[in-house]
């Protein structure tokens, strides 16, 4: 080698050690193997959101009360805490809770201990609020996603009473929370059990009993104390004062007071071991039930965690219930993610099939299983390493393999073609080829992998939730197209030095007959084997079938492809070049060039192409959310979901939607009156009763089984069917989430001193809004209001104390009528259930007897027992209150908030709404801003536009010090700008959304992709410049002519040809499937037959505006390296000569 041409030694070390390579590939291969076969399968990846949040219940207090004792002491205590970002809270009837959003520099545990700490601190005042005459402990929580959204749910229907249900659930929910992977289990539809004490007020006033009494009586009977111990007879025993009852029955007997003969507490009092108060409901297609919601843990293989709890639940059935019991299972995440996975894995191996065939007819059938041999081993490196970091085997992840699979086979194709052109055209030896020829390109492929990493880099400093989501995608590129550059380096290296071959052997008739008997041999004996095998038989057939058509027809025309037609190719880009770079044509086609990229941006400004934040997706669930104001009886709201229930049964049980009696499109319906039924937008992580709201799910069936229908417009149609028919109750039809939540599409915060006012101005606004007429609006809502029917009981203090009785005193009786009081706790099988005294069912909702019952106490100045009518003391006041309050930053907000109707664009109706509201007078001490779903489009707009400029910053600066000049990294960046005329012109003539997240993502991804071929070309064509300068004996700080620089760049732009065509048709063909959306089964074609075939789905949906991103800009990309890049580098030279000249002169 000359002086120009050094070895790159890792590559002539890994062509003498063949040995150690063939090790370490079967090394690799089977670590990777192992890997994808124990990796968790997920959907999308656990986040564990940044928040922290303090959730407090106070049975029996206001909003506001919450607000004041509760919520404000504990926003002051924490508002100080370092690394906060945001501060909200909901102060709701009995329950606040507060969600503390913090930065990405603390750990959330860490965070949590800060918060517990300063919260120690307020719960130690005197004035902190009691319940059961304990101090309120506020827990502290972090959600994780994942945990919160059940996996699956088990549903029981039968003709027995809901506690017999309830038995049947509990033995399912011990069963499945025994397990590792679960984390809870939620029961739906029924309510915990308890000891109610339900006292009669008319013979409590009889016995003059109070609740003191009672509550004594039971708290201090229903004890077990251990005495000590005692010695007697050389031995030591325990004493034992056995208390606790064993039987509800027992409580009858115990005495509550004594003073003119024993009072029993069976006198006063029934005492029933029974559900608590009904707090929910649950119904499957509007037949009651009981549901058992199960919850997995962080980090677990849910696959797994769903094989597992169906196997309980078929040993349950079998062995533990009776045959009239109806289980099922619904919702069931695992069958979507397993089948999304699948689709994935075969678009990735519907992708190798394109790009190995593809190879075949650009550099041979042998020479192209050295690079397609680079896609498995480059996947099971990456994946050997993926579990090495611990992640999952999600949706993120495997999109991230999609899109390298196109950009993996690159840096093979690179090393490959060059090895191939100098024994074609330089006649060289197999091994001198390999080395000069991988020593030539080899720092070029090291620089131009490295930029497109780099380009991915920023990526990893998306703040939020977001950027949790998508981090996968920048981390999982980088480890396969580090994978591939290991591959390319060490692996092809030697493979080509050892088979690399240009005449290709041709098999005789008689070899193809003894691969027949071999490989169809091995394929019948696997198919009679028959089960999973089967499919392995049909691929040895299969692989029979292509060598007798590869010998007999692709063979001859893959070698008229390329001698033939990519002979003719290079002589026709040959010619085209030349005259791209003479004279006056080259400023033309620079300039012109830049000139379309303006007009491109003008064009792009007048089509206006719709925006969206994230994809639009198909639903996979229908959500029917319903709400009352608050203090709506949970039976009202009930009552008008089962009238719900039905009009939405009679959408989704449409003819239309059924074959062979049954329906394609629906798997399930399940629907949950008050707990369980908040809207995880506004109500996530909330623990408060939700008396007045309900939810109804419906659950579609995997996308292949749709028949072609759409599950949006189904939603329509339950939202056009529900529109206006139900006065006085707010319903909003939504889908599940397509990624991590981000809010409400129409989302008004309205900030302020007065509360009220701020109430008054959501409702003026809603008006204005709805006046305008403004189409795709669901429903506008304001999420809170003061309507809450409240009665306010003013205490007469001077009469009150002149009788020694104080205003908790009353407070106290009063409660405890209403909402009663835990006076212990009665232990059976394991299982503590809480003895609670209260009025009965008659007395409790009597407000003659709830006021005119008696305060009974002992007078301590003369020692009687005296009794005081609560009436006597008190007034009462029928008010509305506030139906909750909620803070932003300390500060009372009202959101003003709604969906939008299937088929419309949020971002085209906010800017409506937003140009309307230019024209609404707003009071100056109130403020508004648009928040939800458009505040995170802004945020993360200006993140990835921050991190395309920074991804471009540090590819010009790696690329400065690899080239050691500016003006050839000038060169590249402006191939990465002009490569978007190609994504503008895409998006413009195909009418495609812009998706901020996935378009701008497919930016990003474009930028470091473009690098690739314009940093070899370049590299290449100087390396030509330099060889010819070390040929003529030129000084390196001489420059050759005008003449030898323009054959030079003529003569790289010819060689490079082949591989920029075949690395840019590889990386848009690893696409493609995904862009279109073309899935086939390839399992099930080999095993059944049947490929399954099917266009569309979620994956295309979520992933489908990234992967056309990148095709647009790599298909005009490609004229820019293969013209505009050499036209720029030869007009750089042409203008080094002139000032050289200049200079001279």
């Amino acid at each position: 080698m000359n002086k120009v041409d050094k070895e790159f030694k890792p590559s002539v070390w890994a062509i003498g050690k063949s040995n150690i390579i063939y090790f370490l590939m079967f090394i690799f291969l089977a670590l990777g193997i192992n890997a994808y076969n124990e990796l968790p399968r997920e959907d999308f990846p656990e986040i564990v959101t940044s928040e922290v949040f303090i959730s407090t219940i106070n049975p029996g207090n206001t909003a506001e009360d919450i607000e004041r004792f509760i919520t404000s002491p504990l926003e002051e205590a924490v508002k100080g805490v370092s690394n906060l970002v945001d501060v909200t809270s909901t102060s709701l009837e009995n329950y606040s809770i507060i969600r503390l959003e913090f930065d990405e520099e603390i750990e959330i545990e860490l965070a949590k201990q800060k918060v517990r700490d300063l919260i120690d601190s307020v719960i130690s005042g005197e004035d902190w609020p009691t319940f059961n005459s304990v101090k309120v402990d506020p827990d502290i929580l972090s959600m994780s996603i994942a945990e919160e959204m059940p996996i699956l749910n088990i549903n029981l229907v039968g003709d027995y009473p809901t506690e017999s249900l309830m038995n049947y659930a509990e033995i399912l929910e011990k069963r499945i929370e025994k397990l590792d992977e679960i984390k809870e289990v939620d029961i739906l539809g029924a309510q915990d059990e308890e000891v109610e004490v339900a006292v009669d007020i008319q013979k409590m006033t009889i016995a003059q009993v109070s609740f003191d009494d009672v509550i004594s009586s039971i708290a201090y009977g229903n004890r077990t104390i251990a005495a000590g111990n005692i010695i007697s007879d050389g031995q030591r025993r325990t004493l034992r004062v056995i208390g606790e009852i064993q039987s509800p029955e027992e409580l009858k007997n115990f005495v509550v007071k004594k003073d003119f003969g024993p009072v029993y507490l069976g006198d006063i009092a029934e005492i029933n071991f029974k559900e608590s108060e009904k707090k929910s409901y649950a119904r499957e297609f509007g037949n009651n039930l009981v549901s058992l919601a199960v919850k997995k843990r962080s980090g677990k293989n849910l696959i797994n965690a769903a094989e597992t709890i169906r196997g309980i639940v078929s040993q349950t059935i079998e062995n533990d219930y009776p045959i009239d019991l109806n289980v099922s299972i619904t919702n069931d995440m695992s069958n979507r993610i397993v089948s999304q996975v699948d689709d994935l894995v075969n678009n990735i191996l519907f992708g190798i099939f394109l790009v190995t065939t593809v190879l075949m007819f650009f550099l041979g059938f042998r020479n192209a299983l050295f690079v397609g041999f680079a896609i498995p081993m480059s996947m099971f490196m990456s994946l050997m390493i993926i579990s090495a970091l611990g992640y999952s085997l999600n949706t993120m992840i495997l999109f991230a393999l999609v899109m390298g699979l196109g950009m993996l086979v690159d840096n093979g194709i690179v090393v490959v073609e060059n090895v191939y052109r100098l024994m074609e055209k330089e006649g060289m030896s197999k091994v001198d080829a390999a080395k000069l020829g991988i020593s030539e390109i080899a720092y070029p492929i090291i620089v131009s992998t490295a930029t497109t990493v780099l380009a991915f880099v920023p990526l990893g400093l998306w703040p939020g939730t977001i950027g949790q989501f998508m981090i996968y995608l920048p981390i999982t590129l980088s480890i396969v197209l580090g994978s591939s550059l290991f591959v390319a380096i060490f692996f092809n290296s030697m493979l080509v030095s050892k088979f690399m071959s240009i005449d290709e052997k041709n098999l005789s008739k008689k070899d193809l007959i003894k691969l027949t008997y071999f490989l169809s041999g091995i394929g019948l004996l696997m198919i009679l084997i028959g089960g999973s095998a089967t499919g392995f038989g049909t691929l040895f057939i299969t692989i029979n079938i292509f060598f007798w058509l590869y010998s007999y027809y692709l063979k001859s025309m893959a070698l008229r492809f390329r001698t033939i037609f990519l002979g003719t190719l290079e002589n026709k880009y040959e010619s085209f070049l030349r005259f791209a770079l003479k004279g006056w044509r080259a400023f033309a086609f620079l300039f012109g060039t830049i000139i379309l990229l303006f007009l491109t941006m003008v064009l792009v400004g007048i089509a206006g192409p719709k925006i969206e934040f994230f994809p639009d997706n198909q639903p996979n669930q229908i959500i029917v959310y319903t709400e009352y104001p608050q203090g709506t009886d949970i039976e009202k709201t009930n009552s008008i979901t089962k009238d719900i229930e039905q009009e939405v049964i009679e959408v989704i049980n449409a003819s239309k939607y059924f074959e062979n009696s049954k329906n394609f499109m629906v798997e399930s319906m399940l629907s949950q009156v008050g707990d369980g039924a908040g809207n995880q937008q506004n109500d996530f992580g909330s623990q408060a009763d939700m008396p007045h709201k309900s939810k109804i799910t419906v659950t579609m069936r995997e996308f292949k089984y749709r028949n072609g229908f759409s599950s949006e417009d189904m939603r329509g149609e339950v939202q056009a069917k529900l529109s206006g028919k139900y006065p006085g109750l707010s319903i909003s039809v939504e889908k599940d989430e397509n990624g991590p939540p981000a809010g409400y599409p129409v989302n008004i915060e309205i900030s302020g001193r007065d509360y009220l006012e701020l109430i008054e101005t959501a409702e003026q606004m809603r008006i204005f809004i709805n006046n305008q007429k403004i189409s795709g609006i669901e429903e506008l809502k304001i999420d809170v209001n003061k309507s809450k029917p409240s009665l306010e009981i003013e205490v007469d203090r001077q009469k009150a104390g002149e009788l020694g009785i104080n205003p908790s005193q009353i407070g106290l009786v009063l409660r405890r009528s209403l909402f009663g009081e835990k006076a212990g706790i009665f232990k059976k099988d394991g299982e503590d259930y809480d003895i609670n005294v209260r009025f009965n069912n008659e007395d409790r909702y009597d407000k003659s007897l709830l006021f005119n019952q008696n305060i009974i106490f002992r007078d301590m100045s003369d020692g009687q027992v005296k009794e005081i009518p609560v009436a006597s003391l008190i007034k009462t006041k029928n008010v509305e209150t506030y139906s909750a309050i909620k803070h932003r930053n300390l500060s009372r907000v009202v959101t003003l908030y709604s969906s939008i109707l299937a088929g419309y664009n949020a971002k085209e109706i906010v800017d409506q709404i937003k140009f309307q509201l230019d024209g609404f007078d707003i009071s100056e001490d109130v403020n508004f801003k648009f928040t939800g779903e458009i505040e995170e489009q802004d945020k993360n707009q200006e993140f990835l536009n921050t991190a395309l400029l920074m991804a471009l910053m540090l590819i010009l600066l790696l690329l400065v010090f690899q080239f050691n000049s500016i003006v050839k990294p000038l060169i590249i960046i402006l191939s990465i700008f002009l490569s978007f005329i190609g994504v503008f012109l895409g998006l413009i003539i195909f009418n495609m959304t812009f998706v901020i997240i996935m378009t701008m993502l497919g930016i990003i991804s474009l930028a470091g992709i473009v690098v690739n071929n314009s940093v070899v070309l370049i590299d290449y064509t100087q390396l030509l410049l330099d060889r010819k300068k070390e040929e003529l004996n030129v000084e390196k700080d001489n420059m050759l002519s005008k003449d030898q620089i323009f054959e030079a760049i003529v003569s790289g732009g010819k060689a490079r040809l082949r591989p920029v065509i075949l690395t840019a048709i590889t990386t848009i063909l690893g696409l493609i499937p995904l862009a279109i959306g073309l899935n086939i089964d390839l399992m099930s074609l080999f095993s059944s037959g049947n490929p399954n075939i099917y266009v569309g789905g979620d994956n295309v949906i979520f992933w489908g505006p990234l992967a056309w991103t990148v095709i647009f800009g790599l298909t005009f990309a490609t004229f820019l390296t293969l013209v505009i890049v050499p036209v720029t580098f030869y007009l750089s030279k042409r203008a080094a000569l002139k000032i050289k000249e200049f200079k001279l002169n």
